[in-house]
């Protein structure tokens, strides 16, 4: 008899609860566990922040490995030799929607949205993609192998999102008219990940009042039916050993710091705790990978058209109010550098916790094997321009020749999207629009 089968069907008979029963058969030990010849892992992370940058203070005026970092990548100095930087790669998606709406919601599609109801600032309306997004058709594939499958899949991440639902405010999509939402209450994701704990250790009780009342019925049965019982016992006592051995790494991963995370109570979703909201959702997604819970996400700070007052920077207007401002205006155009460089400050804090915490296997750290995306729905806030979309990559999870800057000519960013999918083992013939994929991924990207 199948094993997963026979013991589901057990822990029905016994009372325990079918949500029970699942969640029992979902622990690493009893279905999710990788196999000795699992290949090493590679996650990918794409990290949304909107409204553009300032072209002259973010790409670096040279190319190669000879690059220097100009002010708003200065918070990446200790990883430059771990860092690519791509120019050149531009959302060539055009039809319904304005700027910021084909900015975001074909960012990670790479297909036009369909016509809709939802009006921007300029051109027609518009409604959700047309297409899948690239994180979520990689999230699919490796769920599909079960030497890839996590439990999750693929994980969302938001920092203050609007609750609307809209074509400015989502990037991920599973398919066609199909928008993911982010979680951006890091409570809600604290339960999403961790709230079964507690599951564990009244299922580890359950099983323990099984275990009595089986001995109680012992001598009231036959001989063959006591065989039986004995081996359901031995099957209990098997499945009490594997809960012990998942709580016990469970304590073991909280007192290292990294797989149940502390948060700090009450901690309003409100513009001036965007900082302290962002650092505790990005120490969840570290959490989230030493668990191996996912090995794709998406981390989106605000939305697109996001207009968060930074007063932590001493900036009272909102971001995307100053991202119209002309160049001309020098103290728009100085803040501006100071919140983007404060959007860079969050990736490097994300690399750092990456960087400092080793993979569960000893294979190196969780950075060796990640890359992170940061990426935006504009190339430059006023001139609203898909053309130059900031793409700053980190970490090596990709296999890209890192510590380089590149000038990738004015490419079609679908082809880029290309690029994820192949070097995270899954290989296309286009992605998105085929009409912008027809020269295939980048070339000289890979070491």
């Amino acid at each position: 008899m199948d094993r997963i089968t026979s013991r589901r069907d057990f822990l029905m008979k016994t009372g325990v609860s079918a949500a029970a029963a699942h969640f029992l058969l979902s622990l690493p030990s009893l279905g999710w566990a990788a196999s000795s010849s699992t290949p090493k892992k590679k996650r990918i992370v794409f990290l949304f922040s909107p409204n553009g940058v300032i072209p002259d203070h973010f790409w670096p005026d040279q190319t190669g490995k000879d690059f220097q970092l100009k002010r708003i990548l200065q918070p990446l100095s200790d990883f430059k030799n771990r860092m690519l930087t791509l120019h050149g790669v531009c959302n060539r998606i055009q039809g319904d929607g304005d700027g910021h709406m084909r900015g975001i919601g074909c960012l990670l599609t790479g297909i036009e949205l369909f016509p809709g109801d939802v009006q921007g600032g300029s051109d027609t309306p518009a409604g959700w993609s047309m297409g899948i997004s690239i994180d979520q058709h990689i999230k699919n594939h490796l769920q599909a192998d079960p030497n890839t499958q996590t439990r999750f899949g693929s994980l969302e991440f938001g920092v203050m999102v609007p609750k609307r639902a809209d074509t400015w405010t989502r990037m991920s999509y599973a398919g066609p008219n199909q928008p993911v939402s982010p979680i951006d209450n890091p409570y809600q994701m604290f339960d999403k990940l961790y709230g079964q704990t507690k599951n564990r250790e009244l299922l580890a009780s359950v099983l323990d009042d099984l275990t009595a009342d089986f001995k109680k019925v012992e001598q009231l049965i036959s001989v063959e039916d006591r065989r039986m019982l004995q081996d359901h016992v031995e099957m209990v006592r098997g499945l009490e050993r594997e809960l012990q051995a998942e709580l016990e790494m469970g304590r073991k991963q909280k007192d290292i710091g990294h797989a149940v995370p502390q948060l700090p109570a009450n901690v309003e979703e409100q513009n001036n705790n965007i900082p302290q909201i962002t650092k505790m959702q990005m120490d969840m997604l570290v959490s989230s990978f030493v668990a191996d819970f996912a090995r794709v996400a998406t981390f989106q700070i605000t939305n697109s058209v996001g207009e968060p007052k930074m007063r932590w920077l001493n900036i009272e207007e909102g971001h995307h109010e100053l991202s119209h401002e002309p160049d001309s205006n020098e103290a728009a155009y100085e803040k501006l550098i100071k919140i983007n460089t404060w959007y860079c400050e969050q990736l490097a804090y994300l690399t750092k916790r990456l960087a400092e915490t080793p993979e569960p296997d000893g294979n190196g750290t969780l950075l060796d094997n990640t890359t992170l995306v940061w990426t935006n729905e504009l190339g430059k806030g006023n001139s609203h321009t898909r053309d130059d979309i900031p793409f700053v990559l980190v970490g090596e999870g990709l296999g890209f020749e890192m510590g380089r800057a590149l000038n990738c000519g004015k490419v079609p960013h679908n082809r880029l999207l290309m690029n994820f999918s192949e070097s995270m083992g899954i290989p296309v013939k286009s992605f998105g629009n085929p009409e912008y994929c027809g020269e295939g991924p980048l070339t000289g990207l890979h070491s």
